[in-house]
């Protein structure tokens, strides 16, 4: 058993110009899990971002969407856990993965940035890479000078469709995951057979 998660943090670009794009999906999975439990995002400008709390499986929740590009998340992800004195080991970052197939979902605790921006600056601030990540495939587009323009797009009819399967396969282990258990939650998500 791992912690509990008591903080969900979806990465993204605020504005609505990146609302449907790739690098946006960690907004996407906060904004249906608070719509699940009949919560409203409010802007809170001593976290630099968007906030809500949730009950998941009885337990509260809180969730942070930054508001301050992606390539500083962790100015708004640490001074949130250092106000509510929330451990990195009970944050859960969601983001996108060039690394995994569209839709394909994989969890991790702890490990590099993988050149991800937003989890960069996250440990950065936070001084621990500790926290679990939730990992939203998105594909590669093939070269690296391509990378910037593909994740500030939004996927095609197709690939949206696998990256939102991929979110609901996820919804229904975050229960699990947020109990602190991940290799349970691993089990499902990773053989892409989920509960209920």
């Amino acid at each position: 058993m791992a912690d509990p998660i008591e903080l969900i943090v979806g990465l993204g670009n605020p504005g609505v110009q990146y609302d449907g794009t790739r690098h946006n999906v960690g907004f996407w999975f906060v904004d249906d899990v608070a719509r699940a439990g009949g919560a409203r995002f409010r802007t809170e400008s001593k976290f630099s971002g968007e906030v809500c709390q949730v009950q998941i499986d009885s337990l509260d929740c809180r969730l942070l969407k930054p508001a301050t590009f992606m390539n500083r998340s962790g100015h708004a992800v640490a001074p949130m856990a250092s106000f509510y004195k929330i451990a990195p080991e009970r944050i859960l970052i969601v983001h996108d993965e060039l690394d995994l197939p569209i839709g394909t979902v994989r969890l991790k605790i702890g490990g590099g940035h993988g050149g991800h921006n937003g989890l960069r600056n996250s440990m950065e601030q936070l001084g621990s890479g500790a926290f679990v990540r939730l990992r939203i495939g998105i594909g590669h587009p093939g070269d690296k000078s391509q990378v910037t323009d593909y994740v500030l797009h939004p996927p095609n009819r197709e690939e949206d469709l696998l990256i939102r399967d991929g979110l609901s396969s996820a919804r229904k282990v975050l229960p699990w995951i947020v109990r602190g258990e991940i290799e349970r939650a691993m089990q499902a998500l990773h053989s892409r057979s989920t509960p209920g």
